[in-house]
């Protein structure tokens, strides 16, 4: 089986602040705010959102196409993701524009203020889905995906590749998150109407719903699960039909850079979901590779063993749920394809 992840792609540069951001906001003075923080570190990290996905779902063993524009830049970066079992034949190279930048400072309490250099990414509205599939079928490789997961992205590409998705008849996951605050009600529904998985987070989930119009219950009409993720408090998971449940997060697991931690746990749940793991057993496992990309300091620096992973298991749901999901671990680690569910 295989998936394919549409969205950004991009070089993380990631500072911290050793105060707190809310302790330099001075009450009334909002409405013209000019502060500039001294920072202690920088660490440049391969990310955006699509990428960070594509390494979580090719250290579990799915060899996930990547779908995206970057600049001639590229190729240290295509070289490092190439090592880790993506598939970067759906990448576009601008001649004109440099690999995308999120430039992102966090404070000792964990909050973030940054920023996104846009660049290639603006390209990515002209990759065409099906002539990118059908030369992926005639050269050789699996040709259309199972499932494609549009992330955020150049806006224009985010609705062009959802809207090919229903001409195509390929499933697929809506995970507008950071987009939101640029798209308008008509365009956050195209995106979310029909979608098999739908990812936010908490605040994204009310914003979803405030752009949309719609109620909860509406959303939850449109789409297949409507999965939200809450920091340190898990996720949890919602579909029509009534179900509803709360996962909780791994415990006592030290934050050491929070940056790409919702990419890690949408990599560990649909690699759960793909190899035919229910819908809690999936959220556990996000869970658990979302815990291991919290310890290290970049969105593409953990390594989600299969031994880490079943420890966390063990740890946060015991050890009947880390029984569960071991054979799949298995799998991945032997690099075994599944089917999406």
């Amino acid at each position: 089986m295989r998936i394919a992840v549409s969205g950004s792609i991009a070089t993380d540069h990631l500072t911290v602040f050793p105060g707190r951001f809310k302790d330099q906001l001075i009450p009334g003075q909002l409405d013209h705010v000019s502060l500039s923080f001294l920072v202690d570190d920088l660490e440049v990290r391969h990310g955006g959102v699509a990428a960070n996905i594509a390494f979580g779902l090719g250290g579990l063993g799915l060899g996930p196409l990547l779908i995206g524009a970057v600049g001639a830049d590229f190729g240290p970066y295509e070289v490092w993701l190439k090592e880790h079992g993506v598939d970067t034949g759906g990448v576009a190279v601008s001649a004109e524009r440099q690999t995308a930048r999120f430039m992102c400072t966090t404070d000792q309490d964990a909050n973030q203020i940054a920023a996104f250099y846009t660049g290639a990414m603006a390209e990515a509205r002209d990759i065409d889905l099906t002539a990118l599939f059908d030369e992926a079928g005639s050269a050789g490789r699996t040709g259309r995906p199972d499932l494609v997961l549009i992330a955020p992205n150049d806006p224009e590409a985010m609705l062009r590749h959802t809207r090919q998705c229903r001409e195509l008849g390929i499933p697929f996951a809506a995970d507008p998150s950071q987009q939101l605050a640029r798209l308008d009600g008509a365009q956050v529904r195209d995106l979310v109407d029909g979608a098999r998985w739908l990812f936010t987070n908490e605040y994204e989930s009310a914003l979803l719903l405030e752009r949309t119009g719609w109620t909860c219950d509406e959303v939850l009409d449109r789409v297949g699960t409507w999965i939200v993720t809450l920091g340190e408090h898990g996720a949890r998971a919602q579909r029509a039909d009534g179900t509803a449940l709360h996962v909780p997060a791994v415990p006592h697991v030290p934050v050491a850079d929070p940056t790409g931690v919702g990419d890690a746990f949408r990599a560990g749940f649909l690699a759960a979901t793909v190899r035919g793991l229910a819908l809690t057993a999936a959220t556990r496992l996000g869970c658990a590779v979302a815990a291991e990309a919290i310890r290290t300091v970049g969105s593409q620096t953990y390594e989600a063993t299969p031994a880490r992973l079943l420890a966390n298991l063990t740890a946060a749901y015991g050890a009947e749920a880390a029984a569960e999901i071991a054979p799949h671990l298995a799998a991945a680690a032997a690099g075994e394809g599944g089917e999406v569910s």
